[in-house]
């Protein structure tokens, strides 16, 4: 994997797992070798690039592994229920830092196993409804991070009208998640009201339930989808591009990585933007700090890929206007 495919790799998961940490004092002659737990949701191959980013990231600050750094990382390779006994393990391990990916269901399954050890999630939608944290502002407890903005669903739903007119019907494919029961409703309403869209929600509780879901999308028959950054997802994307592509339905991702490989759309994250906020939190917790006095942070910059080779198999005209946004366009 060369540098340019693990950066447009990294916003893909930018809502899933990043792992890195720095040591306190770089002045010292003996550095201490700190270390750092990395608990995923999805399968170790798929976040390659991620640690790969993170690892590239840290050396150009002078953090080298084997020396002053020291990454242990499990995966439930998709399966959920295998969390809460990774997370123990991790504690058990006495890493310095736990970095979770893979949403609200592995900070939870980490912060159940420990009340101490700084938890920085990647990936949480929703997170004070879920339980993680009591503001944004003032996480409290041992649990800070990144968030995904409320509005980023919103943002993506507009931009797909302005490709697909008129869009009347719209899915979005989520993985289960219980904690976003309401939230989840509430944006079928804002959807309704703001942009006349019917939303329909269609959600995926494991790899092997995702022919289930992808048939009730089909049975929908929504005049476009989103894809929610979500690491189980990410795993599925060649099952996901396959249908979207055979049942002729625009798509549009978290995931840049996806766009090349034949979605329609992404609008994500800059991985500019996640790479130094990881490496920021994780910097200040080893240097002391508390969890509970650094704000959760909201991602601000986002890019547009569009792969123009596919809005013309789907028989669609991208809009001038919006090609001159994108960050980047497939030919």
């Amino acid at each position: 994997m060369n540098r340019r495919d693990t950066v447009h790799a990294l916003p893909a998961l930018a809502a899933s797992v990043l792992g890195l940490v720095a040591p306190p004092g770089l002045g010292q002659k003996q550095a201490q070798t700190r270390r750092v737990g990395i608990l995923v949701l999805a399968s170790l191959p798929s976040i390659t690039a991620i640690i790969d980013g993170m690892r590239s990231s840290l050396r150009d600050q002078g953090y080298v592994e084997g020396s002053n750094i020291d990454f242990d990382i499990v995966s439930a390779e998709g399966n959920a229920d295998r969390l809460p006994g990774l997370a123990t393990q991790l504690v058990a391990r006495k890493v310095d830092v736990i970095i979770t990916g893979g949403g609200n269901v592995s900070a939870l399954a980490a912060r159940k196993a420990t009340s101490t050890i700084p938890i920085i999630m990647t990936s949480s939608t929703g997170p004070v409804e879920a339980g993680l944290i009591q503001s944004l502002a003032r996480p409290g407890g041992n649990v800070t991070g990144f968030t995904v903005p409320p509005e980023l669903g919103f943002k993506q739903l507009q931009l797909l009208q302005e490709v697909v007119p008129p869009m009347p019907r719209a899915v979005i494919l989520l993985r289960h998640d219980p904690t976003q029961a309401a939230a989840r409703e509430q944006a079928k309403v804002y959807a309704q009201m703001l942009l006349a869209v019917t939303l329909d929600l269609v959600e995926a509780r494991s790899p092997e339930d995702m022919t289930r879901a992808l048939e009730a999308v089909r049975v929908a028959k929504p005049n476009a989808m989103i894809v929610s950054p979500d690491p189980l997802l990410y795993q599925q994307r060649d099952q996901i591009l396959r249908f979207t592509r055979e049942a002729r339905i625009p798509d549009m991702y978290s995931y840049p990585d996806i766009v090349d490989e034949g979605g329609l759309m992404a609008y994500t994250g800059t991985a500019q933007e996640i790479l130094a906020g990881i490496t920021r939190f994780v910097d200040r917790l080893l240097k002391g700090a508390k969890p509970s006095d650094l704000p959760v942070e909201q991602l601000t910059k986002f890019d547009l890929v569009i792969n123009l080779k596919t809005a013309r198999s789907l028989g669609l005209k991208v809009p001038q206007s919006l090609l001159l946004r994108a960050e980047r366009v497939i030919n």
